[in-house]
């Protein structure tokens, strides 16, 4: 595989965006050899959905567009970030049994430290913010032997 690795997809601040960006970050993975149906693409695709979500819930309509970008360095470690143009930054919120929602950083915390990763919120130049994620790569796995189909003796 290349040393470096990149993709990005801009998408409206929608909530038919973070399917859209669901879809595009585990095509991403799926064309740089990780399947769909591995742990990795179900992590990612947690993690983008919660930062694809807070977005349109939270930028509440200063933010028009977002971008998820996604980079793998030297098959070590992939890199996940949410781009918006919202000055505001997360903020933590009481977990109340009763809260609806409130929790998508507390679960993206707790995946990425699951994982041996990083989690960073870093302002940008335009006023913005990127949450990003940095996760150790693992490659795609070693495939499953197939079992020879030999002839079986029935009792």
């Amino acid at each position: 595989m290349a040393d470096h690795l990149e993709a990005s997809v801009t998408l409206p601040s929608d909530p038919a965006s973070v399917s859209a960006a669901r879809t595009y970050a585990v095509g991403t993975l799926t064309e740089w050899g990780m399947p769909s149906d591995t742990q990795v693409s179900d992590t990612v695709r947690l993690i983008v959905s919660e930062l694809a979500a807070n977005v349109v819930q939270h930028t509440l309509g200063l933010s028009p567009t977002f971008t998820v970008h996604l980079a793998l360095d030297r098959d070590e470690r992939l890199f996940i970030g949410v781009t918006d143009s919202h000055p505001g930054l997360p903020k933590r919120l009481p977990a109340a049994v009763q809260q609806d929602n409130g929790r998508g950083l507390v679960i993206i915390r707790s995946l990425t430290a699951e994982c041996g990763g990083r989690f960073r919120v870093r302002p940008t130049r335009g006023g913005g913010k990127t949450v990003s994620v940095e996760l150790p790569w693992s490659g795609p796995p070693a495939p499953v032997p197939a079992r020879g189909r030999g002839n079986r003796r029935r009792a």
